[in-house]
């Protein structure tokens, strides 16, 4: 469905200019042109190309599927399911069941009592390690099938942006182009930040990391090492994304190679660090990594036999952002606008986010011609609370990775923003497929704590609150880790926004599963006691993953 307007006099004059055609670049720019916007898609590399951020929240899936049928793209729905991944996209993915943490002490035996565990109901078991140069180039092609014009190996040099008509871009080739809107997703290099100095110095991020990583083969499955033998997780390590975390860091180990369909036999690893207890020098990354392993021999099984199959990336810290994201005719998207850290796969999420509450924007401006800054405003909160609320999330785990009591009530307010914010888009995609109302989606945007997963509940967003103030404290020395990991679960103890059922109140709900037993009682609370709200929503919730699981969608 390619835009019948032509190019208004010149060819090298489009609706919209994106620069970067990773997830981000490549998705928004197949749903534009999938909808007669006349798209230009940019990238200084060329496709397949290694890239992190490899692995899915039901979130991720979740709104993946939804954006395949708000905006008719059907090549996207595949992408929601590792099924539809693996049948008709790339078998070279890992599966997951699950978000695992292995706490560790150095100098000590791993305490088998002390690990936690998130496992992926078995009634949405749709979630995904992404082998992203397979990904990245499907959606970059699906964008190319639907008429968005490519360049890749092309570096932009300047950009001109005039309110009133529109931007030229300039190539390093020396090469003219013009749009109506630029989306820049190109990353912390961004040219648009760069030319309007946009980057917030210093960032107020709190959170501190920086990250080495790499793909491996020969990684062993932490199931088997002695360590793991008297563990009591519901779901094998192996299954899953699986996080050692520590004082002052976690290591990420992310299976490709982990059911019997995958021909990829790599791994992808990483350990992330606060750069305050383990500074950056000169060392390689590898010899560094080595070195942590002698510290930490029970997480060193695991890689007795690995080596890293391409070079190591090792950067210093992690966190940017930015202090404008959208104005006169542009939006910094992704990882242009600004980053945290890859804990809690939440990369992928927010660019969902933002694809799905972009698109629809720029094809209406597409269509009016109306481009006004006013137009694309929510896009600044969005992205903006998007930023907060994961580096509030990071930072207090990182702080909880100090004192494992800490950790343990830390991670119960990650699990309910995991699993509340799926059910507030699972409400959202069934009451979509049943009415066609796109009005529904627009309704979303109505809040009071944009980038909130459950931006609804008053009660979930103070207990975030609460939670990150806490953390503070305990950095700053005023309160005791097991005070403030307390306080914590006596929130989520009272809290009237999750099934009391779920006990995540409680300090020995280490690992949660929702069995056909919970998803009963919480059938129940949801029609007597839960606030009207959230009730409501996870009826049609489960009405929806229940219907999505018969018909194979």
């Amino acid at each position: 469905m390619q835009n019948s307007r032509g190019a208004r006099g010149r060819a090298d004059t489009y609706d919209v200019a994106i620069l970067g055609s990773g997830m981000a670049g490549g998705m928004l720019g197949a749903v534009l042109a999938r909808n007669g916007v006349r798209v230009l898609l940019l990238d200084a590399g060329t496709h397949p190309r290694f890239a992190v951020g490899e692995s899915t929240i039901p979130y991720t899936s979740g709104m993946t599927r939804l954006i395949a049928d708000r905006y008719g793209v059907p090549e996207l729905k595949p992408l929601a399911s590792h099924k539809g991944i693996s049948r008709q996209v790339s078998r070279h993915c890992g599966q997951k069941q699950n978000f695992g943490f292995v706490y560790h002490r150095e100098g000590a035996p791993q305490n088998p009592r002390e690990i936690n565990q998130l496992v992926v109901p078995q009634a949405i078991r749709t979630e995904t390690h992404l082998f992203r140069q397979d990904i990245d180039a499907y959606l970059f092609h699906t964008a190319v099938k639907y008429g968005a014009v490519p360049l890749q190996n092309t570096r932009i040099t300047d950009v001109d942006v005039d309110p009133e008509s529109g931007v030229v871009l300039r190539t390093e080739q020396g090469r003219e182009y013009r749009a109506d809107y630029i989306v820049d997703g190109s990353g912390f290099r961004s040219p648009l930040a760069e030319k309007f100095a946009l980057r917030e110095t210093p960032t107020r991020a709190r959170t501190h990391s920086r990250a080495m990583f790499t793909h491996m083969t020969g990684v062993r499955p932490f199931d088997q090492a002695p360590a793991a033998r008297q563990h009591d997780q519901p779901n094998p390590w192996h299954h899953g994304t699986l996080h050692h975390v520590f004082d002052g860091g976690w290591l990420w180990v992310i299976p490709f190679d982990n059911h019997s369909a995958s021909l990829n036999p790599l791994c992808s690893v990483g350990l992330t660090l606060d750069p305050r207890v383990f500074p950056r020098d000169d060392t390689p990354a590898q010899e560094e990594f080595d070195a942590f392993l002698r510290t930490y021999p029970q997480i060193a099984w695991q890689f007795q036999d690995a080596r890293a199959v391409r070079p190591w990336v090792s950067t210093g810290r992690l966190q940017y952002s930015a202090k404008q994201v959208v104005g006169d005719r542009f939006c910094l998207t992704s990882h242009a606008a600004g980053f945290i850290d890859a804990l809690y796969s939440r990369g992928l999420t927010n660019t969902m986010e933002l694809v799905n509450a972009l698109a629809w924007r720029l094809i209406a401006a597409s269509r009016d011609g109306d481009w006004s800054t006013e137009r694309f405003a929510y896009l600044e909160n969005l992205q903006q609370g998007l930023f907060d609320f994961h580096d509030d999330l990071v930072f207090s785990s990182f702080v909880g990775f100090r004192d494992y009591e800490l950790w343990n009530a830390v991670n119960r307010t990650w699990m309910l923003g995991t699993m509340l914010g799926n059910v507030m888009l699972e409400d959202a995609y069934y009451r979509f497929t049943r009415t066609g109302d796109r009005g529904i989606f627009r309704d979303l945007e109505d809040s009071a704590h944009p980038g909130s997963p459950l931006p609804v509940s008053a009660g979930f967003n103070a207990m975030s609150a609460l939670t990150r103030d806490l953390c503070v404290q305990v950095d700053e020395g005023s309160l005791a880790p097991g005070e403030a990991a307390r306080r914590i679960l006596a929130c989520v103890h009272e809290a009237d926004f999750i099934a009391p059922s779920f006990g995540l109140g409680m300090r020995e709900t280490r690992c949660f599963n929702m069995s056909p037993g919970k998803m009963a009682k919480n059938a129940v609370w949801c029609r007597r006691d839960a606030p009207e709200e959230i009730g409501r929503r996870m009826i049609n919730a489960s009405k929806g993953l229940v219907r999505m699981r018969l018909t194979g969608g």
